[in-house]
């Protein structure tokens, strides 16, 4: 793969506080600039930024099928290597507050694309993922 550029993604957060102890603590982003209404986060080299919505509430989301699972629409998050992928996922599985949609699993065992794969939800309700391949050529493999 080439060299990409980080990308940029900014996102409604119910609570700063929690938000920060979250992608702060929890994921171990470290933290850039902030101000009274958003933070920005380094996640695995790409910036996002929480930004302070009040009035949020959990609302509704859809759901795809994808190899057996609902995979909730929007989400979003990172392709990480294996070895990132199993620290994340170590330390997410220590915790006892994780708010897991899908546990981490193997996705198209035995087929193009494997990976490896979890989602878990933000304290705002917003939908993350994590995969990794074992050959990241796979990544647009069809």
């Amino acid at each position: 793969m080439s060299a990409i550029r980080p990308f940029h993604l900014a996102f409604p957060v119910h609570d700063l506080e929690a938000a920060r102890a979250f992608y702060g603590e929890v994921l171990a982003c470290p933290q850039g600039r902030e101000d009274t209404h958003w933070i920005d986060y380094n996640l695995y080299g790409h910036q996002i930024v929480a930004h302070l919505d009040e009035s949020r509430a959990a609302g509704g989301r859809i759901n795809n099928a994808v190899d057996g699972d609902a995979v909730p629409v929007p989400h979003f998050g990172v392709v990480l290597t294996l070895q990132q992928f199993d620290e994340l996922r170590a330390r997410l599985e220590s915790r006892e507050d994780t708010r897991w949609v899908i546990k981490p699993r193997v996705r198209f065992a035995g087929e193009v694309g494997e990976q490896r794969t979890m989602f878990l939800l933000d304290p705002s309700g917003n939908a993350l993922e994590f995969k990794a391949f074992a050959d990241d050529s796979q990544l647009f493999a069809a």
